[in-house]
């Protein structure tokens, strides 16, 4: 049996998540929902990981959620219904503050979830050949679970449109509205991929891990609390090891140890 996750992890540190149905359009169940999450947490704590890839086998990125499954849940009881809904937003979750940095490989088309799992990665390519829809409305559904993350990342005013009319979204629409950061002719799509996780990998893995979190914190109203949280995470990375060891490389010229051994220093 054909496992429907792949898992790997490179010498560099770089691991890499592939949705591994494509007879289904990698189309996620609760199943597949699971080894996604648990792959998240196992990765988040392995200190040799620096870089995660995400993309899907086959012709599409991720269908969002297999319609068999989504059929056996509306005929569950409420309670089950809200727990395997909660799963799933838990997974975009998951994914969303994956303490690494993420790039998203969109290989072809992301329709519903596939949209959520696209838009959680910190950095999203896609490929010329993607597409991307809000499909949820013409199944009488709402793209509940994902609308944090889709709407954070294209605005409530794109998302008017999107969310009500399930049109499909070409790449370069994506690409105007903030749903993706790149689009690459299909061919070139791994190797853009491998270049930007050589970019990441130039950079100090704390700091990265603590830069992401920055983000979340001050992505609210300013206040003299935020402005204070700003000063203690500065001065506290400025006196960390790797600070030191990234400051001392510079005026040194010299690779930090970072760059040098391939492993956090």
């Amino acid at each position: 049996m054909t496992a429907s996750l792949l898992i790997a992890l490179d010498e560099r540190g770089v691991a890499r998540l592939t949705l591994n149905k494509p007879e289904l359009h990698n189309a996620f169940d609760e199943v597949l929902i699971a080894q996604l999450r648990q792959a998240l947490a196992d990765l988040g704590a392995d200190p040799r990981v620096r870089v995660l890839i995400l993309t899907g086998a086959g012709k599409s990125f991720a269908a969002g959620a297999d319609i068999q499954w989504m059929r056996r849940m509306a005929l569950n009881a409420r309670d089950e219904n809200l727990r395997d809904a909660a799963e799933l937003a838990a997974l975009m979750h998951d994914l969303d503050r994956f303490p690494r940095p993420v790039i998203g490989l969109i290989n072809g088309a992301a329709y519903g979830g596939g949209v959520g799992l696209a838009v959680c990665c910190d950095i999203t390519i896609a490929s010329e050949r993607a597409a991307f829809c809000l499909s949820e409305v013409k199944l009488a559904l709402i793209p509940a679970a994902i609308s944090p993350y889709v709407v954070a990342a294209i605005g409530a005013r794109q998302a008017r449109r999107y969310f009500l009319t399930a049109e499909i979204i070409t790449p370069q629409q994506a690409l105007s509205i903030g749903l993706v950061h790149q689009v690459v002719a299909a061919e070139n799509l791994e190797a853009t991929g491998e270049a930007m996780a050589a970019t990441l990998l130039q950079n100090a893995p704390q700091a990265m891990q603590e830069a992401k979190d920055l983000i979340f914190a001050v992505d609210r109203p300013l206040s003299d609390a935020v402005i204070a949280d700003t000063s203690r995470r500065i001065a506290e990375r400025r006196a960390s090891e790797e600070g030191r060891e990234g400051l001392s490389a510079y005026l040194e010229k010299r690779d930090p140890a970072w760059r040098a051994t391939g492993r956090p220093a």
